[in-house]
C-alpha cells in the first residue's frame, strides 16, 4: 500500500545526517586528544554527538508510520547538536582559546571547503595552522607560527586546540541550520498531511467506497 506507507529510512542522503556524522567523528578525535577520556566531559560530548546523528536516523526510519515520531526526534538531533555547542564554547572559553566571531572570514572558507570527512577537516585545520590564520588574516611567509623555530610545542598545541574546537563549532552551526530548516518542513508536512492515522482512515475510505 504505497498511500499507507511512504518511502523513508533514506537519512543517508540528508545533508543534515551527513554534517551531523561529520560533527560526529571530528568531536571524537577532538575528545581523544584535547580532553582526558576519564573525564565526564569526554563522554558527554562524544555522546551528544552521537545523539545527533543516531536520532536523525531513528526520525527518518519512524517516519513510514509516524511523522509525529520523526518530528520529535529530529528536535531531540538538534537539541543534542546544541548542548555539544556549547561544550565546544565551554572549551574554548575555559582554556583561554578565542571563539570566532561571526565576521571571520575561516568560517566561510571552510563552508565553502565542503569537507566529507574528518581526514579532510583535519587538512583544513594543518593548511591555516601553517598560515597562521588563526584570525582569518594571512601572513608574510616564514611567520606562520607553526613554521617558526621559535614556537614552542605548547603554543602550537593551543593553535591546534583554537582552530580544532572553532571549525567543529562550525559545523554544528550549519548542521543545527539544515536541521531547523527540516523541523519546520516536516512540521508544515504533519499539518498538512496528517501521519499513520490520517493515512490509514483515507485507504480505509476509499476501499469502502469502491466496495459500495
Amino acid at each position: 500500500m504505497p498511500d499507507l506507507i511512504p518511502k523513508h529510512g533514506g537519512y543517508r542522503k540528508l545533508k543534515s545526517f551527513q554534517i551531523a556524522q561529520l560533527v560526529y567523528d571530528v568531536t571524537v578525535r577532538f575528545c581523544d586528544k584535547y580532553i582526558d577520556k576519564r573525564s565526564r566531559t569526554h563522554d558527554q560530548m562524544v555522546q551528544a554527538a552521537r545523539s545527533g546523528v543516531q536520532n536523525i536516523a531513528e526520525g527518518s526510519q519512524a517516519s513510514a508510520t509516524s511523522k509525529k515520531t520523526e518530528l520529535k526526534l529530529t528536535q531531540v538531533a538538534r537539541a543534542s547538536l546544541e548542548e555539544l555547542r556549547l561544550d565546544y564554547e565551554d572549551y574554548l572559553r575555559q582554556h583561554g582559546l578565542k571563539l570566532w566571531e561571526r565576521e571571520n572570514p575561516l568560517r566561510q572558507e571552510l563552508i565553502d571547503k565542503r569537507c566529507q570527512t574528518a581526514d579532510e577537516l583535519a587538512s583544513w585545520v594543518v593548511e591555516v595552522a601553517k598560515r597562521g590564520g588563526q584570525d582569518g588574516q594571512k601572513v608574510p611567509d616564514g611567520q606562520s607560527p607553526i613554521m617558526s623555530t621559535k614556537s614552542t610545542g605548547s603554543k602550537l598545541f593551543r593553535i591546534f586546540q583554537e582552530l580544532s574546537a572553532n571549525a567543529a563549532l562550525i559545523l554544528i552551526v550549519v548542521a543545527n541550520s539544515l536541521l531547523d530548516r527540516q523541523v519546520e518542513r516536516l512540521a508544515q508536512d504533519f499539518e498538512k498531511e496528517g501521519g499513520f492515522t490520517e493515512r490509514l482512515y483515507r485507504v480505509r475510505s476509499e476501499k469502502r467506497r469502491k466496495t459500495f
